[in-house]
């Protein structure tokens, strides 16, 4: 069993078409919004130099926000893809094992000291590093990760850290507005300067993630079966979860709590493309990526000149459409 893959594999026509369609994608919302650019005028402003109010549209507003969340987006999907193949649970996905939690926990304490905003951003940061850290000590055992400690940990001190949140929003006075927004998921403050970090860790835990595909597969059979296929299950299984959970603590700082995503979004690929995670995992990034390009979108437009917090978006179309692939999956294996 081996990534490798021809042009005319299904892996890579899957991978392509699926990463083209993002692209596509992309295009399309970057035309949406308060004003309407047609495509022969984007293609102008985003490859001519022009000073317009359209220019200044696209490269100040849409431009960021889109690859924010192409980025967030993508890497909540993948790891959540990771997530489960990893850990056997159809139900596992970055914000369960409490990375979020931790990630807020640090938001709303900077909200309540009152730093600035990148200060938010190291805040909510390192308070998601830290639970990471704790739930990986604590979810080990014999030096292994094992799947129920590590969720069964991660629910209990998310539990804990959104009860000390609670206790810290009603301490809070004018800062209530951008803890409520933040813990809802929202966009809508990106820039470049977020993209500039986001996006290439983003595509390099994700490539790394990808590349290694195939012994997720390998791990479906089990410990045993993996470790006498020339897997080293402990290093592998630590080395996933660090570099996953680092890019979602990275994810959770510049976005906030978007849910649904890193949960919804692999079950689709699956029902859509097949079991095989040599083609789950990468798919899910781009399928991940372009679900929460187009809430956003939504998000940005349904209410205009106001805007929704996207991770309201994604959880009203997410519950209802997760429990209808639910049953649907459940019902066809019946």
């Amino acid at each position: 069993m081996e990534y490798a893959f021809g042009l005319r594999s299904k892996p890579f026509i899957y991978i392509s078409t699926s990463a083209i369609f993002s692209i596509i994608v992309l295009f399309i919302c970057l035309s949406i919004g308060s004003s309407q650019i047609s495509f022969s005028e984007l293609i102008r402003i985003l490859f001519a130099s022009e000073n317009t109010i359209n220019s200044k549209v696209i490269f100040d507003i849409r431009l960021p926000r889109l690859l924010l969340a192409f980025a967030v987006g993508g890497g909540l999907s993948i790891t959540g893809a990771v997530f489960q193949a990893m850990l056997l649970n159809p139900l596992a996905e970055p914000y369960i094992l409490g990375i979020s939690s931790g990630g807020a926990f640090g938001a709303v304490l900077s909200f309540l000291i009152g730093v600035s905003f990148f200060g938010t951003q190291i805040f909510a940061f390192f308070g998601a590093l830290i639970v990471i850290m704790v739930v990986f000590i604590v979810g080990r055992r014999y030096g292994e990760l094992d799947p129920n400690i590590l969720l069964l940990s991660g629910v209990m001190i998310g539990a804990f850290l959104s009860a000390l949140i609670l206790i810290m929003i009603t301490l809070l006075g004018d800062s209530l507005r951008n803890a409520v927004l933040w813990l809802m998921g929202n966009l809508s403050d990106a820039n470049f300067d977020q993209v500039i970090y986001i996006l290439p860790l983003t595509i390099v835990v994700s490539l790394i993630l990808s590349v290694n595909a195939f012994k997720y597969n390998i791990l479906s059979f089990g410990n045993e079966s993996a470790r006498s296929m020339g897997i080293n299950t402990k290093l592998f299984k630590n080395f996933v979860y660090i570099i996953s959970s680092i890019l979602v603590g990275g994810l959770v700082s510049v976005s906030g709590i978007i849910g649904f995503v890193g949960l919804l979004i692999p079950h689709l690929v699956r029902i859509i493309f097949g079991m095989d995670n040599r083609i789950v995992v990468p798919v899910s990034f781009f399928i991940g990526a372009v679900y929460l390009m187009i809430t956003d979108t939504i998000a940005r437009t349904i209410i205009l000149p106001a805007e929704l917090p996207v991770g309201s978006i994604t959880a009203l179309l997410g519950a209802p459409l997760f429990i209808f692939l639910l049953r649907r999956r459940y019902n066809s294996i019946g």
